[in-house]
Order: C-alpha cells, then structure tokens, then sequence
C-alpha cells in the first residue's frame, strides 16, 4: 500500500492523487479498478503561511506528527508531494521504518541532459533552504535566480490559495516570458504551482517536481510488486 501525506497546499492533494492515476497506466498499462494500487492519503494541515517566515520547529513536528501517523495504517512505503517538507528530510526518515521517497532527488534526475541555466520556481523557505540548489550545484546545472521571479512566484501562490485562479494565470504569464529570456529549464517545486503550469504550454522545458514523485511513487510500487 502506497502512503501519500499530502494537504500542503490543499488545493494541491487531488491533482497529485491525479498524477499517480495517469503513471499507473502510462508505466504499467492499470485499465480496471482493481489494476490500481491501494492508496492511503492523509491530507495533513501544516502551519505554513505565504506572507509570514515559516516557523521551522511548528512544521517539522506537524510533518513528522503526520508521518508517523500514515506509517501506522500499515502503509509499505511513504512520499510527500511537498518540496517544503522536505527540509525536514534527514529528521522525517529517522521518524519512520519504512522507506521515504526523496521528491528533490525524483526531481533532479528529470531535467534535460543538455540543459544548463536552471530557474526554481518554489515556495520562499524552498528556496532559502537550499536543497535544490545543492543537487544542481552537485550535478554541474547554473542555478539562476533573481528577487523579483520570487516575489512574482509567492504571489502567484497566494493567489492560487485564496481561489483566484485567473489573476494567478495572468500573474504566471509574465513571469514566464521572463524566464524564457534567461533560462533554459524551470524546475516547477510547488505543488500549488501546478493549479497553474498543468494548464499551460511552454517555450521552455518545465520540469514538475510533482510529476516527477508521480512517477517514482508508481515505479516503487511497480518494484514492491514483481
């Protein structure tokens, strides 16, 4: 049985829930109801706000809390659609005893071969915390990124947050036509995001961290079961 702690951001369980659905088929052809695997999704509330620092001892406890909690329903193995959480990496895998997918790893491993100036389009404290910039930095990719993509990409969560889908679109649009003057692949790492980019075209190749634990969740699954 999969594990799926997810709820950070709300808006963005279903569509994740989605994107394994769709892997099912694409990587292993599930047809019928009982071709696709056993699911528990714990949508678990986090104390993250947009426009207030991220208090990082409140959002560990209640990510741990919540993993810990999932574990207990029997679960084989446990992913967190939430670049944000994985801060807490190193602590949430010693908190559990079953293995944890890394969402950042699932990610890095995606981006096209000749790519070279890389954007991050993530929340503040992703960003700050540099968990992406590392693995690029560690794979030989430009990490390019300015204060004013930033303060565009929180207020597009913002938006996304308080349901105004149009102005978050409108918002997008401009920042997109700005980064594909400057980079030539953005890593999508908010799932919010994805209320947005999953209904969009691009000049320039996104890759989505969502999809990209999508896909790993169903290969594990897919290894668990040969």
């Amino acid at each position: 049985m999969i594990g799926i702690l997810a709820g950070m951001g709300p808006k963005s369980t279903g569509p994740f829930v989605d994107k394994v659905v769709d892997e099912c088929q694409k990587i292993y052809g599930a047809i019928n109801d009982i071709d696709f695997p056993h699911m528990m999704i714990y949508s678990c509330p986090t104390p993250f706000y947009v426009n207030k620092p991220l208090n990082h001892t409140d959002m560990e406890k209640a990510i741990i809390e919540g993993a810990v909690k999932l574990e207990k329903t029997g679960v084989d193995f446990i992913a967190i659609p939430c670049n944000t959480a994985h801060i807490y990496f190193n602590q949430l895998k010693k908190s559990i005893s079953v293995p944890l997918l890394n969402m950042v790893d699932e990610t890095i491993k995606k981006i096209p071969k000749d790519s070279k100036k890389i954007a991050l389009l993530a929340t503040s404290p992703t960003v700050q915390s540099g968990i992406f910039q590392e693995a690029l930095i560690r794979e030989n990719y430009d990490f390019l990124h300015q204060d004013s993509w930033q303060t565009c990409v929180d207020q597009i969560i913002e938006k996304i947050k308080q349901g105004q889908i149009n102005e978050s679109i409108t918002l997008f649009d401009e920042l997109h036509r700005e980064l594909a003057e400057k980079v030539d692949t953005a890593i999508i790492a908010c799932t919010d995001l994805n209320v947005v980019t999953d209904k969009k075209s691009s000049d320039i190749p996104f890759v989505d961290s969502s999809a990209c634990l999508a896909q790993a969740i169903v290969n594990k699954y897919v290894s668990l079961t040969e």
